[in-house]
């Protein structure tokens, strides 16, 4: 991986992908003690940054390769970005996704063409085996959701922008806190920071519970989640680090930082009251980080990526609902 891929991915998706805003809140300003910056990646093509992974990937792929199709797994929002990407290619997507996903990305992912092949994950079917069989007999092209190089390159897109956009802000330090899960769009915005914006520093977020990369980072050696489902932060869920992903994290982010449900419930209210965003839960655990856990933040100026709103309805209702915590003014560490 390097800026070269990254840039090269930016190139491939003008046009397509779309360059979402830096936002500010003067009340979440309040609220967290120091200027947060917010990057909503939920405004992005199918409501997450995913979809500028598997633009990237897709695009990459040598065009008779990629006109026999595509496969991904996903619980989701790597689901709908693939499927859309290979809608706008004009070939085909299959999608293996587990029953217990999200309804909405579920329906999400068939209405934008894809063949959605479910799973039983709770009773531990073998998705990795479904995926063989079906590569094997269409001679499908797998865009993986995170430890790809093309993948990452395109998430990093997110960093070339969080640059330039913190650069036109005056922001020279800042903590860059991203939702995290295998590590594809934290070390592909840690590369591009790198190189355009050195005085940028990452730093994964994660719900309480599957908060590997901060685990690994603390070990300097990849550790695993425990379970694999049971969150309402499905979407940043997986198992492990990135074979890919975790040499840059462990070379470029800060520490982990890590959240609990409630506070990444709350964090989508707040998301939804203050700036008119819609995150779901994994998509907020980067705000609830800024947020709640001031007192280990040191810089005064923070951005947190909002990476993905395609959250159900009942979920979201239960976010509006949920007690804030108590809310203090952190002093910085």
């Amino acid at each position: 991986m390097n800026i070269e891929m990254i840039r090269a991915a930016a190139d491939r998706g003008r046009g397509q992908i779309r360059r979402t805003p830096l936002l500010s809140s003067p009340f979440l300003d309040e609220i967290a003690g120091r200027r947060v910056w917010i990057k909503p990646e939920c405004l992005q093509h199918t409501g997450s940054f995913k979809f500028r992974g598997a633009w990237s990937a897709v695009s990459a792929l040598p065009e008779d390769v990629r006109r026999r199709g595509v496969i991904a797994f996903s619980s989701g929002n790597h689901a709908q970005g693939v499927a859309l990407a290979a809608r706008m290619h004009g070939v085909p997507a299959v999608i293996i996704m587990p029953e217990d996903a999200p309804r909405m990305k579920i329906d999400n992912t068939r209405a934008l063409g894809a063949e959605v092949v479910l799973y039983d994950r709770p009773g531990g079917e073998d998705r990795a085996a479904i995926g063989a069989q079906l590569t094997e007999a269409r001679g499908l092209s797998l865009i993986k959701p995170y430890d790809d190089p093309f993948v990452i390159a395109g998430q990093g897109t997110t960093g070339l922008e969080i640059a330039a956009q913190a650069a036109k802000e005056g922001i020279g330090a800042a903590d860059v806190i991203v939702c995290c899960g295998g590590g594809g769009f934290t070390s592909g915005i840690a590369l591009a920071l790198e190189a355009d914006a050195p005085g940028l520093r990452v730093r994964p977020a994660e719900p309480a519970g599957f908060d590997d990369v901060a685990r690994s980072l603390r070990s300097g050696r990849i550790e695993r989640n425990a379970k694999l489902s049971g969150s309402l932060c499905d979407a940043i869920i997986s198992p492990q680090p990135g074979d890919l992903t975790f040499p840059i994290l462990k070379r470029l982010a800060g520490p982990g930082l890590v959240v609990t449900e409630d506070e990444a419930l709350q964090a989508v209210a707040l998301a939804w009251s203050r700036l008119k965003l819609v995150a779901e839960p994994g998509g907020a655990v980067a705000l609830a980080a800024a947020l709640f856990h001031a007192d280990q933040i040191a810089r005064q100026d923070v951005i947190v990526t909002i990476s993905g709103g395609n959250v159900d309805a009942d979920v979201f209702a239960q976010a509006l609902a949920t007690p804030a915590p108590p809310l203090r003014r952190g002093d910085a560490a």
